[in-house]
């Protein structure tokens, strides 16, 4: 074989391995794709450098000893932009801690397939839409927090099957229509429904006016 077809050959082999790891990481490649959603007047993500093995180095994120991502930190961080779908190959993730950011847009639906989601904080931001109904998928989650937010519509009874659920709180945000009784809504007490106009619930009179209707 000629030389230079021997080198060709070689570089094929080779080519795979000198690209850039992050190109097999999927959780990697997910909280990249958020970097470029999120403004950052700040450099808070600094750090993330797409070009690593994986994202475990990157300050606000946290690892397990298999190197899965499990917890995203970026409360009061001064970040804006959007969330997107790529958020559901965090598969591990336990904890989205999102909180008091100026974040807008709806909420993905996708958040619904993270299983292992035990804490989700998405509070003190501008999110709008409807609560996902996919939250009920969330079967290992026990903070929900989406308070103080521009939210519409009715809180989804699918998340009365959250039986993990400890917290609560959609409060000052624009939700409607009836709270829901059964499973843990039974112990969530008024205050993380307040100031929600045209929710409805008899223990609601006076924390917010009775109005029914969504």
């Amino acid at each position: 074989m000629a030389p230079l077809a021997v080198i060709s050959l070689s570089l094929c082999f080779l080519l795979p391995l000198l690209s850039p790891a992050i190109s097999t990481n999927s959780e990697g490649n997910a909280l990249h794709a958020l970097r470029r959603r999120l403004s950052d007047p700040t450099n808070v993500l600094q750090s993330w450098d797409p070009t690593l093995v994986n994202p475990c180095t990157w300050f606000h994120v946290t690892c397990d000893s298999h190197n899965h991502v499990i917890r995203l930190d970026l409360g009061n961080s001064n970040i804006s932009g959007t969330l997107g779908p790529e958020l559901a190959q965090l598969q591990h993730l336990q904890y989205l801690e999102l909180y008091k950011n100026d974040i807008s847009g709806e909420i993905p639906k996708e958040l619904g397939n993270l299983k292992n989601l035990v804490g989700l904080d998405l509070y003190g931001n501008r999110f709008e839409g409807e609560i996902p109904k996919s939250f009920s998928g969330l079967k290992s989650l026990r903070f929900l927090r989406l308070n103080n937010n521009n939210l519409t519509g009715s809180i989804p009874r699918e998340l009365t099957a959250l039986s993990n659920l400890k917290v609560f709180d959609v409060s000052n945000n624009d939700l409607c229509g009836t709270i829901p009784v059964d499973g843990p809504f039974g112990m969530f007490s008024m205050p993380s429904y307040a100031n929600n106009m045209r929710l409805n619930g008899p223990e609601l009179k006076g924390l917010v006016p009775y109005n029914f209707g969504c």
